[in-house]
């Protein structure tokens, strides 16, 4: 089955009757767990970002708290798995303000959590890419946000 384009699916979505959306949406929740995480974040928490952002806060402290840090390796797919996540609610939220704080936020965890970063090339090389990642995404913020955030971002360069 070849899957339909965004605007075909818009325009059968706004022919149909509000109960046959309604129908579709379950279906959609039902099967998917990402599909139902998103639909929940629309529905409950999109109006009030900022404690969305602040409950992925928590998240991210309570899975840094669980890290193995027995060895390396270990510590490196627990990082990747956090990170996951984070980008997972960062997508939900579309909105760049989001996608810096959270980002910060993970950037400074991991530099805070004891984890030698510099000597492993990979660990090293993923939170460049976020710094990178947290600066292009600044790029697009308002110049007064980016004033805001520029202290944080020189404490993550340093």
């Amino acid at each position: 089955m070849k899957a339909a384009s965004i605007s075909a699916l818009k325009k059968e979505l706004t022919a149909l009757p509000p109960e046959e959306v309604l129908k579709i949406c379950m279906q959609l929740a039902k099967y998917k767990k990402e599909n139902k995480e998103l639909l929940h974040y629309l529905l409950f928490e999109a109006y009030d970002e900022q404690g969305y952002i602040e409950s992925i806060k928590k998240e991210i402290d309570q899975q840094f708290s669980e890290i193995n840090t027995s060895h390396l390796y270990f510590a490196k797919k627990s990082i990747r798995k956090i990170l996951k996540i984070t980008n997972k609610y960062i997508r939900y939220s579309c909105q760049k303000r989001t996608e810096v704080d959270l980002l910060i936020y993970f950037c400074t965890k991991l530099k805070k959590s004891g984890i030698p970063i510099r000597s492993s090339a990979a660990m090293h090389n993923l939170y460049l890419g976020q710094v990178q990642k947290i600066k292009k995404a600044l790029a697009t913020l308002h110049e007064d946000l980016q004033f805001d955030y520029k202290d944080e971002i020189r404490l993550l360069t340093d």
